[in-house]
């Protein structure tokens, strides 16, 4: 006779701070000429490249460019070209984040968007999380079997349920040199909740309970 088999799910939640920020920052340019539309967005994409790259960030990658025609109400005269070019940044300095984006912020024609927290793919907070899941399992088959007057003997399968990292609160300070003419503050990293969930299959041993009321 088979041995009897208990399935569980586990899980663990786990609030860490973030590894990484991102952000983005989009230049624009207008102008009736179109060639002179062209030259400015260059000019101030130029410019955003180079305040990025004075700081210590991980990753500059632009994209989103943009240049269109603004048509007139009615037919296909152009009143005027506008243009646009998206630059996300990647960097794991906190203490920098709020000057570098106020300063991007301060440029001409500039909007500045998040910033956004993140873990890392290969964070060691999403293999100590699942660690932790599996563990919560073991412990919550062994209750099972300890109920039924029995024992795991085996484990029969192990099924990864998913994880999914959301933003909580948490509160970081950052500090800005006073000789810059933007104003200074202060931006709270957001804790992220790692949250595993596993299914696992045990063999146990034959319930005494059973027998009991037998």
């Amino acid at each position: 006779m088979a041995d009897p088999v208990v399935a569980v799910r586990g899980e663990a939640v786990r609030e860490v701070p973030p590894e990484i920020a991102r952000f983005s920052v989009t230049v624009a340019a207008r102008d009736k000429d179109r060639q002179a539309t062209l030259r400015r967005l260059a000019e101030r994409a130029e410019q955003t490249r180079a305040l990025v790259d004075s700081y210590s960030v991980e990753r500059r990658e632009s994209g989103g460019l943009q240049v269109f025609p603004e048509r007139k109400r009615s037919g296909e005269k152009v009143a005027a070209y506008q243009g646009s070019v998206t630059t996300t940044v990647t960097l794991a300095d906190f203490d920098v984040l709020g000057e570098l984006m106020l300063r991007l912020a301060d440029q001409e024609q500039t909007s500045v968007s998040g910033p956004w927290w993140e873990l890392r793919p290969d964070s060691p907070a999403q293999r100590e999380v699942r660690r932790a899941a599996i563990e919560d399992a073991i412990a919550v088959a062994r209750d099972y079997a300890a109920a039924l007057g029995a024992r795991i003997t085996a484990l029969v399968e192990v099924a990864d349920a998913g994880m999914r990292p959301q933003p909580m609160f948490a509160r970081a300070g950052m500090e800005r040199d006073a000789a810059l003419s933007v104003p200074s503050i202060d931006l709270d990293p957001q804790v992220q909740t790692v949250h595993a969930a596993i299914e696992a299959r045990f063999t146990i041993s034959a319930p005494s309970v059973l027998s009991e009321v037998g």
